[in-house]
């Protein structure tokens, strides 16, 4: 019998001593349940969905799980950018709930999946964006605000990076998700690399940890 998608994550959380509840098990099914359905029509990953590959549950839900650790209790409001398909500020928010979110996608269409997965996920204290980064900094929206912001797979250069640094407020972190060997090539002051991490064991994709240092 093949192993059901529950089974699947707690099995590749295990792996990297992440400890699950059943209930954040069950929103993450869900959460790739809507992802598989909403795929196919607008390409929200590239990852195998059908049947969910190892390699798939790892980098869309594992990865941000196991980030999560650099969440601290004392953080209030996390801004993913270039949210997109969801992973990494959905995972995110099934792990710690009581963050407040804005999820930043520029592309129309995956914002209109975004709202979907919140409003079914049930998930509170979460708001969609359409719209670029850049732009939303530009009228001062979300300005010195952020306690955390999030990136993953987006092209970091030094007007995304003055963006971040405008939302962030001060002693804020970015939590960049990529590969480790090019993590803080681009990264501008007042920004400063303090760690970065693999995040699972064999694999190149890790997690740069950014801070606002003025």
């Amino acid at each position: 019998m093949s192993e059901d998608l529950g089974a699947q994550i707690q099995r590749r959380a295990t792996r990297v001593g992440v400890a699950l509840s059943g209930e954040v098990v069950e929103g993450l099914e869900a959460y790739v349940g809507l992802l598989t359905k909403w795929n196919s029509r607008l390409n929200l990953t590239a990852l195998e969905l059908e049947p969910m590959a190892d390699v798939s549950v790892d980098r869309l839900l594992i990865e941000p799980l196991v980030a999560a650790q650099f969440l601290r209790t004392t953080d209030q409001l996390l801004v993913d950018i270039g949210s997109g398909g969801g992973s990494p500020a959905i995972p995110l928010k099934l792990a710690a709930p009581a963050i407040q979110m804005v999820l930043v996608e520029s592309k129309t269409r995956k914002s209109a999946f975004l709202r979907e997965a919140v409003r079914q996920l049930e998930l509170a204290d979460v708001e969609v964006e359409t719209g670029r980064l850049e732009s939303l900094a530009e009228r001062g929206r979300l300005s010195d605000s952020a306690d955390v912001a999030t990136l993953r797979a987006v092209r970091a250069d030094a007007a995304l990076w003055k963006a971040v640094t405008g939302i962030l407020r001060p002693g804020g972190r970015v939590l960049w998700f990529g590969a480790v060997e090019t993590a803080g090539s681009s990264i501008t002051p007042p920004l400063r690399l303090v760690e970065m991490r693999t995040l699972m064991p064999e694999s190149s994709n890790g997690l740069a940890v950014l801070e606002r240092q003025d």
